[in-house]
């Protein structure tokens, strides 16, 4: 690195040491060898906020559990989205695939296992609700091998630790999917950075981006603060990604680009239960997702969740929402109000017209006590006690607020924003992020480089065989792509997914 008075030249610039950056610069690595790669993280270690393992569920959102996904639509049920996720994710996991067989990944079993997903709910009308929901998915290539009971035995047999104590007069039901996963994206993110580091790029954490500012070649000055002395550099970078979570609104805003003006963030800070007792943790082996409460935003969605982490399994139910005006776990309290400027004031004080539903819940969510808590967990395990479970905070996540007419609306997503020229983009938002890492990368080489991005194809065609085909309209693909990256990626112990035409059969005590 250079003095203050001299300028360091790289062709890349990554901003923040999270699973976005190191997505990016693992794949420009395989695209573009000779091209430099800088990355600064402000914290001593990669993944250190909205990737760590701890500060989000790790659930690899393919839509095969969360409800939030498949709204209900008259007597049926919409598969949209829940498709869109899904295809997503499997682009994510051909990617993973070809980094383990490449040596860009060493070891799979660090940041993903096989963890059945599952869909929980009760009374008669989610209940129907429930069943609608695999008749709508049962059928789909992307979703065969789901099944379906309202029966108390395969209740218990499946999921002990959510049956014992369980009241069955209240009927239930389970959407149970085998072929789930876990995800570690801190594992995943130190994986991926390494190999960038080791691959010729340059990694700095402890070095904060204070400022961005377009030169008249296109190219960006970028002003870095090594945070532990105080010095001063500056970087010139012909293309920079924003991947810096909570962060990335702050320095989009900074850079001037009329793509970012009308954006604000909304925070919203997660808290969770974690399990202290290592019977009760054994005797669960699932992701278990519910529904969320009515009126109630999506990121709410209730959750008892099996995570693997350091080769350890763990146990947590969640989320429960705090509020903050950081944009990070590590940030500070002038974040939100920092955040206001004359560009967005309108869509911001138009989502605190609109949203009142989402600010009486979050008042309700403060409000709760311990006992509150745990009445909450009872849902899924009606045994539970306060001595075996503790309340941890995980990260902070920032609500996209994008401009619409005079005001704005909140929108729970991920959203690329990107200069005209392709010389600078960012990553706003939340989930479903993480798992569709690899496809959000992909749109900001896309819309980065789209001279470059056709000579790439080849070369990302190896990497994601799908690349540009839907997988729904293409099983036969479908069916090859996930055998090879069930292999690679040392996910044997998961059965081979069932034809769709071959769904399993419905068991119910009440069908």
């Amino acid at each position: 690195m250079s003095e203050q008075n001299v300028v360091a030249k790289t062709d890349v610039v990554l901003v923040g040491a999270g699973i976005m950056s190191a997505t990016l610069g693992a794949i420009l690595r395989q695209l573009q060898p000779d091209w430099s790669i800088t990355t600064f993280e402000r914290l001593d270690a990669a993944a250190a906020e909205s990737s760590d393992p701890w500060n989000n569920a790790g659930t690899g959102h393919s839509a095969l559990c969360e409800l939030n996904y498949t709204p209900a639509k008259g007597d049926g049920v919409d598969i949209s989205k829940a498709v869109n996720v899904n295809e997503q994710f499997q682009v994510s996991r051909q990617f993973w695939a070809y980094a383990v067989d490449n040596g860009i990944l060493t070891d799979p079993k660090e940041f993903i296992n096989p963890i059945p997903h599952v869909s929980f709910v009760h009374g008669a009308d989610n209940v129907k609700y429930l069943r609608a929901r695999y008749d709508a998915l049962a059928g789909h290539p992307l979703f065969a091998g789901m099944e379906y009971s309202e029966s108390e035995d395969f209740f218990a047999e499946r999921l002990p630790l959510m049956a014992k104590g369980r009241d069955y007069s209240d009927p239930v039901a389970l959407n149970w999917t085998e072929s789930g996963t876990d995800v570690d994206f801190g594992a995943l993110t130190k994986q991926l950075l390494g190999y960038v580091g080791k691959s010729g790029g340059q990694v700095f954490f402890g070095h904060e981006v204070r400022n961005l500012t377009k030169q008249s070649d296109g190219s960006w000055l970028v002003k870095v603060e090594n945070l532990r002395t105080g010095a001063k550099k500056t970087v010139n970078a012909k293309f920079v990604f924003v991947g810096a979570g909570g962060g990335a609104l702050h320095l989009l805003q900074k850079s001037g680009i009329q793509e970012a003006k009308g954006f604000g963030g909304f925070p919203v800070s997660g808290q969770f239960l974690r399990c202290t007792n290592p019977e009760l943790i054994a005797q669960h082996r699932a992701k278990v997702y519910g529904k969320a409460a009515v009126g109630a935003p999506p990121m709410s969605v209730p959750h008892l969740d099996t995570r693997v982490i350091n080769g350890r399994q763990g146990l947590l139910f969640g989320p429960y929402a705090g509020w903050s005006p950081k944009f990070l776990k590590n940030g500070k309290v002038t974040d939100l109000p920092g955040s206001v400027k004359p560009n967005n004031l309108m869509s911001m004080l138009g989502v605190g017209v609109t949203e009142l539903g989402l600010t009486k819940y979050l008042i309700g969510e403060l409000m709760q006590s311990p006992a509150d808590r745990i009445g909450t967990l009872r849902e899924f395990v009606p045994r539970a006690t306060g001595g075996d479970w503790e309340l941890i905070t995980a990260g902070q996540r920032v609500q996209v607020i994008r401009k619409k007419g005079n005001g704005g609306v909140l929108e729970f997503g991920t959203a690329v924003v990107n200069a005209e020229d392709g010389t600078i983009a960012g990553l706003l938002g939340a989930s479903p992020g993480a798992s569709t890492a690899v496809p959000a990368m992909l749109d900001v080489l896309q819309r980065c480089f789209p001279r470059e991005f056709q000579a790439w194809t080849p070369k990302l065609q190896q990497m994601v065989p799908s690349l540009g085909l839907k997988l729904s309209d293409n099983p036969d693909l479908f069916q090859q792509v996930w055998d090879w990256s069930t292999r690679s990626l040392e996910l044997g112990d998961v059965p081979a997914r069932v034809p769709a035409h071959a769904a399993p059969e419905v068991e119910s005590a009440t069908v």
